[in-house]
């Protein structure tokens, strides 16, 4: 863990006085990942790493072992204890840590949600900070899968938790495409199942998917290890010409299954953005160099221009990015 450097004090509460009162390199930031074991939270800590290495903050990444809707309250409570002024967290249900989020900003702790949100409460933290604009994902994922597929034929979603925020976002969303745009008419939602973000059950229910309906043509699996999971069951069964997996994934882990054929495209995001424009938000936010509210725009090293959009959300880029043979080389995350 970096040297602690947090002035005493600090902890009596967050507002103007004490955010005048705070050197840019004073301050802790924790953020709580979904679950242990998740690669993907490995490049959001790394621009939270870098980030504070250049601000000069205190940073720790904790998670629960599992994803369940209430495993993170601990850690946050814990966090509260430690007196923390930053707690960062990707959500794992949209409501279960809604009293414990309360009780940190009551606190006087800067609360972001980084990498999906509490949808429909998001009074209960400060500010969210995604990848892209979350409502994209869905008909772009939707897309992705009708090009590969010829836009006909029998589909399933292998998603994360059930009660994951931003999965659940995504599927709804991919769920009104498919039922509204004409040009998805003849592609059929037959199955929706859930591995819990674990290889183990993500790969048991690839397995159960291909056994319970023998038409299917393809899989989007909207999670890192949802995607992993999928590719190597159908590798394994040499069977990627006839059921095409797609989804969001970490090119680091999918490049093996681009460059033979397993998995012809798939999308994501930079996730270390993420980590480095939250670090960045909460030193300017604790420091009063960034105001707080919806229309605000800020500059961060290597993002350029950040605008605070409705419900107090930042982007850190315009568009997904599509993954094949053609480029894949080109990301080491």
């Amino acid at each position: 863990m970096l040297k602690k450097t947090v002035l005493a004090g600090l902890a009596l509460g967050f507002g103007l006085m004490a955010s005048a009162a705070m050197a840019a390199s004073n301050f802790k930031v924790v953020y709580i990942g979904k679950n242990t074991g998740n690669p993907y939270f490995d490049s959001i800590t790394g621009g939270f790493v870098d980030a504070c290495k250049k601000i000069g903050c205190e940073f720790e990444f904790v998670a629960p072992a599992t994803a369940e809707a209430t495993s993170q309250i601990p850690f946050i409570e814990a966090q509260i204890q430690r007196g923390v002024n930053v707690i960062a967290i990707a959500p794992n249900s949209p409501d279960a840590m809604n009293q414990v989020l309360d009780k940190a900003r009551a606190k006087g702790i800067l609360v972001l949600t980084v990498n999906g949100d509490i949808v429909g409460s998001e009074g209960h933290r400060d500010a969210n900070i995604l990848p892209v604009d979350f409502t994209k994902t869905g008909p772009n994922q939707v897309e992705l899968m009708g090009s590969m597929i010829g836009y006909k034929g029998e589909i399933a979603i292998l998603s994360a938790t059930t009660e994951a925020p931003d999965q659940n976002t995504w599927i709804a969303a991919m769920k009104k495409t498919l039922a509204e745009n004409p040009k998805y008419k003849d592609m059929k939602l037959v199955a929706t199942v859930y591995g819990d973000d674990q290889p183990e059950k993500s790969t048991t229910e690839m397995e159960a998917l291909l056994s319970n309906y023998p038409n299917l043509v393809g899989v989007i699996a909207p999670t890192t290890v949802g995607i992993a999971a999928g590719a190597q069951v159908v590798k394994s069964r040499g069977i990627a010409n006839k059921v095409h997996v797609t989804g969001l994934g970490l090119p680091s882990e999918m490049r093996d299954f681009v460059k033979d054929g397993t998995v012809s495209a798939f999308q994501l995001w930079s996730p270390y953005n993420e980590g480095w424009l939250a670090a960045y938000f909460a030193d300017g936010v604790l420091n009063g160099k960034i105001k707080n509210t919806v229309g605000t725009k800020f500059d961060v090293p290597s993002l350029g221009s950040i605008t605070i959009l409705e419900k107090n959300v930042m982007n850190t880029q315009a568009e997904l990015t599509t993954f094949d043979k053609a480029n894949i080389d080109k990301f080491n995350f």
